[in-house]
């Protein structure tokens, strides 16, 4: 597929069909995370796997919340609909180490060296890549969070280290009609020129 295709076509989907996903399209779409950059090629992430359905399910059971403010319902149904479900950790301390190595010329650890947090935002881009890679292998795919209540439970459920965050999940599947509407469908895509400021603001 074109590039400029598959950047057009990438969008959430919320619902997916019981057609299971190649090994191949789940080993492309991890092999082509890791080639996202990061910060001092600190490479402080790592990828929870999860494909069969006794996974899934322990990985919904310990981050679905027994009640909300808003019917997460309907997005519930369909996303649990997914074959494979990806999640994006983060090691800060992985950064912390990189940059006190003496390439990169600090002697310390101190966070507060960093204007934003880099290790969550190289996690972002391989969640990218593979939202990409997803549309590319003709596949759906959808990024979404653990609400923070949930993620003590999720990284004991899947024995996640300490040392690493979720930054996100993404689950992967053969995109199927229906599921919960995403914003796009209520809010208009800004247009560039609104957004797009050359020489300055």
């Amino acid at each position: 597929m074109e590039f400029q295709d598959v950047v057009r076509k990438r969008r959430m989907h919320r619902k997916f069909t019981d057609e299971p996903v190649a090994a191949e399209a789940v080993d492309r779409i991890t092999r082509n995370a890791v080639r996202a950059p990061s910060a001092g090629f600190s490479q402080g992430w790592a990828f929870v796997v999860l494909e069969t359905t006794e996974d899934r399910e322990r990985f919904w059971a310990a981050s679905t919340p027994e009640t909300s403010e808003r019917d997460m319902s309907a997005w519930l149904d369909g996303m649990r609909t997914a074959p494979v479900i990806v999640l994006a950790l983060a090691s800060k301390a992985a950064y912390l180490r990189r940059y006190a190595e003496k390439d990169k010329g600090w002697a310390d650890l101190d966070e507060a060296r960093w204007p934003v947090p880099f290790w969550h935002i190289d996690v972002g881009m391989a969640s990218l890549l593979m939202l990409q890679t997803a549309v590319d292998e003709g596949l759906g795919a959808c990024f979404f969070g653990v609400p923070p209540e949930h993620v003590a439970a999720v990284r004991a459920e899947l024995g996640i280290p300490e040392e690493f965050e979720i930054t996100g999940v993404v689950a992967v599947g053969h995109p199927a009609d229906g599921g919960a509407k995403g914003s796009p469908t209520r809010r208009k895509r800004k247009p560039v020129d609104e957004v797009v400021h050359r020489g300055g603001w």
